[in-house]
């Protein structure tokens, strides 16, 4: 291949999904926004959502839609609520006409014993991480299905793949996210549409590095050994995945290349769901 064969793939890589809309919850920080990030440098219009500042939130869109020459709007919906899900997803549809790449990434987390889980707690992670799925994929769907073409990512987790105890609530929304992407991509299949889930390990990011500072202090060892030996004890390679990475993996499967995979889990955990 020539290097001018070469810039034209990477043309072709960085822009395949121009004209295309993208939604991506829990998308102010961390996972989400690495991959509404990386559906932006490919060339789609991004709508984020999620909490925090709002001149942080204004200063996120801003360098988006700086860095990469695309559209940035903002929903600051409530994912444990169906009325805001939708309100969500109408304001995407009436601003750009269109939801071509749904993500669903929003969640939340909360570590206890079982007998000791508060039903609160539960409800919440149930709601967040599992039953706001459904409602945005049952709100984009119409329009996917207008126009034959449509990707829904679901990011999960290794959680959604084996367990951990004391994760009652997160374990089993991850479980159950993993069902909902494999009846979508089912109901879906001769549309144009795929449905795929990326199952995580640890990643990278700044809620991470504050668990990681908090359990060295609490429990007075070094930084790296609550990395290896607590942390990142059940991943064979013993590093975090990348908000990078998972941004890369969301465009391929939002690809044409990507066109007959669905219903996939795709594990990104350094092997430990590999044991």
């Amino acid at each position: 291949m020539n290097l001018a064969m070469a810039e034209r793939g990477a043309l072709r890589a960085q822009s395949h999904l121009k004209d295309k809309v993208s939604l991506v919850t829990g998308s102010t920080s961390g996972i989400g926004l690495g991959i509404a990030r990386a559906l932006a440098g490919a060339g789609a219009a991004v709508v984020l959502n999620g909490f925090g500042k709002p001149e942080e939130i204004k200063a996120t869109q801003e360098a988006i839609g700086a860095d990469f020459g695309v559209p940035v709007a903002y929903s600051g919906a409530d994912m444990s609520k169906p009325d805001s899900i939708a309100e969500m997803v109408q304001m995407t549809l009436d601003k750009f006409g269109r939801l071509d790449v749904l993500v669903n990434n929003a969640g939340i987390q909360h570590v206890a014993p079982l007998h000791e889980f508060p039903t609160a707690k539960w409800d919440a992670i149930i709601a967040i991480n599992l039953s706001s799925a459904f409602h945005t994929t049952r709100l984009a769907l119409p329009s996917m299905i207008a126009n034959k073409w449509g990707r829904i990512i679901n990011v999960a987790s290794a959680h959604g793949l084996v367990g951990s105890a004391f994760k009652s609530a997160y374990v089993a929304a991850k479980h159950g996210m993993l069902g909902l992407t494999k009846v979508t991509a089912l109901e879906i299949a001769e549309i144009g549409i795929t449905c795929n889930a990326i199952c995580p390990g640890y990643v990278y990011t700044p809620l991470v590095v504050a668990q990681i500072e908090g359990q060295a202090k609490s429990h007075g060892i070094p930084r790296e050994q609550v990395i290896r030996d607590v942390l990142l004890a059940q991943q064979p390679n013993k590093r975090f995945a990348t908000t990078d990475e998972l941004g890369d993996i969301a465009v391929f499967l939002a690809s044409e290349a990507a066109a007959s995979i669905t219903g996939a889990a795709i594990p990104v955990d350094g092997g430990w769901t590999a044991h």
